[in-house]
């Protein structure tokens, strides 16, 4: 009698345990580091705006060109605010999209929604961190009419998403320590991506220096600073997206 009256309790005990999995799993995310937070409060040369989106526009010029920037996995939006943050300083919108539990695989449509927001904008590229970048490649193949340019950071397209007889500007950026992504994948992405596309390694960098998050299980060390890793970054993006506005 009791095994029977125990064996009636294993199914609330499975539920039990499958709700405190999903809650840990949910809490479970890389979150922003202090300088990260610190953009936030303080820019002299950006508006920022946090709403549905993270906004980063120039103060003192108007911008015509914009950025849709999806979020690694896991991580949260706001420590993408320095590398944002940088690239908006340059004169051009850039807007952090938060995903569903940090995943863009959740949403990866809703750069549509962004554009549909800013509809002042006259010229639109998209990118991403890991994650990020291969659902933003995603929704460039799917949106060539609404995007102009791709920017894949540590990133590559799926299979399915096959870029190559598009008129798209793209740039692949990885770091030469990244421990994470595939990099065979994302320089043998050659195939899949428009023959002009940009691939650029950066010496030193690793794969979590592109944001502001701290360390990442299975990364390796960088060999050069957060600062200087997305200097660079910012560098190559703007490149691309002077391009993106002709």
């Amino acid at each position: 009698m009791k095994k029977k009256r125990l064996l009636k309790f294993i199914p609330f005990v499975i539920i039990i345990l499958l709700v405190g999995y999903s809650a840990f799993w949910v809490s479970n995310y890389s979150k922003p580091t202090e300088d990260a937070v610190a953009v936030f409060n303080s820019n002299s040369t950006i508006n920022i705006t946090r709403d549905k989106f993270i906004t980063f526009t120039p103060k003192y010029q108007e911008a015509t060109t914009g950025f849709i920037f999806y979020p690694g996995g896991k991580v949260a939006p706001e420590a993408y605010a320095p590398l944002c943050s940088k690239i908006a300083a340059k004169g051009y919108m850039v807007v952090i999209v938060p995903m569903p539990l940090n995943l863009a695989i959740l949403n990866g449509d809703k750069g549509k929604e962004v554009i549909a927001t800013y509809p002042g904008i006259k010229n639109w590229a998209i990118g991403g961190h890991s994650l990020g970048g291969v659902m933003a490649a995603s929704f460039a193949h799917d949106h060539l009419d609404l995007v102009k340019g791709l920017i894949m950071y540590a990133a590559y397209p799926q299979n399915k998403d096959d870029l190559s007889s598009s008129n798209l500007k793209v740039l692949s950026l990885w770091g030469s320590e990244d421990g994470c992504a595939d990099i065979t994948k994302v320089t043998g992405a050659k195939d899949i991506l428009p023959k002009d596309t940009g691939f650029k390694s950066i010496a030193g960098a690793n794969h979590a220096q592109f944001g502001n998050y701290g360390n990442q299980k299975g990364d390796n060390p960088a060999k050069i600073s957060s600062i200087e890793q997305q200097n660079l970054a910012v560098q190559y993006t703007i490149n691309l997206l002077s391009e993106v506005s002709k």
